[in-house]
């Protein structure tokens, strides 16, 4: 686990060093925490993140397909050549998604694909408290929306990971 942070230091630091600390909140996306530096001082944590959703939920479709599409797949080709953020690492360990088994792994590349040829991104999911059955299982059903619904579900569950991250880092 990486160090934590009270809101009070992060409301003290200068713009680059909150950017350097929440830059990956939102995955390869600094450019939230740099929006949300301007917003400080933050009276509370609540405040903070939802702050950052306001910022993501403003940024407009091209904005959020490029965050969707700054996420790794799950059991995916950066996880197989160990390319992932340290946070992405742990979050997909958690779940179990290091510990599949060729069948497992062999539908998850399968769900990839079919996802990644519908919706142009890459699945999203908040794995936390989800096992590989569970994720797998979402996928599949998550494969058959409309893209529209499923940009906005990625969106939903991007503000999950951001709130399980932020809160990981920032001590109460």
């Amino acid at each position: 686990m990486s160090q934590t942070y009270t809101l009070g230091q992060l409301n003290a630091l200068p713009a680059a060093g909150f950017v350097q600390v929440l830059g990956g909140i939102y995955e390869h996306s600094p450019w939230v925490a740099e929006a949300a530096a301007a917003k400080r001082p933050f009276a509370d944590i609540a405040t903070l993140a939802d702050t950052m959703r306001a910022i993501v939920d403003g940024a407009g479709g091209e904005a959020q397909v490029r965050l969707v599409r700054a996420h790794p797949e799950l059991a995916g080709k950066a996880a197989v050549r160990g390319e992932l953020t340290a946070e992405s690492t742990r979050e997909q360990s958690g779940a179990g998604l290091d510990q599949c088994s060729a069948e497992e792994f062999e539908r998850l590349q399968d769900l990839n694909r079919r996802y990644n040829a519908k919706f142009g991104f890459p699945f999203i999911l908040a794995v936390r408290g989800y096992d590989r059955a569970g994720i797998i299982g979402e996928f599949a059903r998550r494969v058959g929306n409309e893209p529209a619904a499923e940009l906005q579900t990625c969106i939903n569950q991007i503000h999950r990971i951001a709130q399980f991250r932020l809160d990981d880092l920032v001590s109460r």
